[in-house]
């Protein structure tokens, strides 16, 4: 996510157990059976579900009252305080990784970091998030890309894991790890752009740039894709791209939309049903603007017990555009393709 207002964060309405308010929403299944969706959110928001109808609020993974905050991502990254991005959730070699993003709105002075916890049942003796500092950090009129938005994904044939992020500036990264799931082993290649073309780190700092809050200038561009999520398929053979494209973070005048594409390759090329790359401009409609929803996007997609899961944030037009949560089953077609609503990009 990239331009919301501090203004808009430091509203938090009512709880609404059925219909949360959430951004960037990711989820796992723990060890007590229970969904835990997380969240951005000072120190990273947490709820838990037994049903992924009914949901409660649960600790944040960051204890900000109790200083918690990452102190290494406050000395990398200036003016962050503790309001965490766009979190991702998966487990490996006997451990939940936690990715999440330190950022400020609208520019690139951004960084990943990773947590691990044993457990996700809060009431375990073995809970504790145990973070291990940054994986990737991106610089100012240094980077063509921002990093935030992590996602990890695991090659099945080979074991190689790998993180794709990004926002804005150049588009959606993909980079290979180590073993050790947060030392990256290659050069950011980027899989997917709103704009079908690359946007040099040149262009991005000679566009005309604006400000909102009164102080908080924005430098990110007009290559509007961000929030990567990929998944895989082992009935259809594929790995699935997932993006969001356009505006996040506008209650009412929000547009964001999901876009998807599908490679055999991991490291793509990704294309859409027209058979067009992500990385030129290409994507498959999926959720966004409609009758209900100002917009739909930041998505995550799962297999639970042999049903497929997506969710994400919309914004609802019954609630003035406030964000919240959006949880639908998804079934893909004998083609490999995912049965939705289509509509116009």
């Amino acid at each position: 996510m990239l331009l919301a207002t501090t203004v808009a964060w430091a509203q938090r309405p009512q709880f609404n157990a059925q219909l949360p308010g959430v951004h960037d929403p990711v989820m796992a299944q723990g060890e007590d059976g229970k969904y835990y969706i997380f969240s951005t959110g000072m120190g990273v928001g947490v709820m838990s579900s037994p049903d992924m109808k009914t949901w409660q609020r649960e600790k944040s993974v960051f204890d900000i009252r109790n200083n918690e905050i990452p102190q290494w991502a406050v000395d990398s990254v200036r003016g962050y305080r503790g309001h965490t991005w766009a979190p991702d959730i998966s487990y490996h070699n006997g451990q939940w990784y936690l990715y999440y993003s330190c950022s400020v709105f609208g520019k690139n002075r951004s960084a990943i970091g990773v947590a691990v916890n044993k457990t996700l049942d809060p009431t375990s003796p073995d809970f504790k998030w145990v973070d291990k500092g940054p994986v990737i950090v991106s610089h100012q009129h240094q980077d063509s890309w921002n990093a935030i938005d992590p996602n990890l994904i695991v090659d099945t044939a080979t074991g190689t894991p790998y993180l794709t992020y990004g926002s804005f500036w150049d588009g959606i990264q993909l980079v290979k790890l180590d073993k050790d799931l947060q030392t990256p082993l290659t050069q950011p290649v980027t899989i997917s752009r709103r704009i079908g073309r690359k946007i040099t780190l040149a262009e991005i700092d000679n566009i005309q740039h604006y400000t909102i809050e009164g102080n908080d200038t924005i430098e990110a561009g007009e290559n509007a894709v961000e929030a990567p999520f990929i998944t895989y398929n082992e009935k259809t053979g594929y790995y699935y791209l997932f993006v969001a494209f356009d505006y996040c973070c506008r209650g009412q005048a929000s547009t964001y939309k999901t876009v998807y594409g599908r490679s055999k390759n991991i490291e793509g090329p990704y294309l859409d049903e027209k058979g067009q790359p992500m990385e030129k401009g290409g994507g498959t409609y999926l959720f966004g603007p409609d009758n209900e929803f100002f917009g739909v996007g930041h998505c995550s997609v799962y297999n639970f017990n042999g049903k497929w899961y997506f969710l994400s944030h919309a914004y609802d037009k019954s609630r003035n555009g406030e964000a919240r949560l959006f949880l639908k089953q998804i079934k893909f077609n004998k083609d490999g393709w995912i049965v939705a609503a289509k509509s116009k990009k």
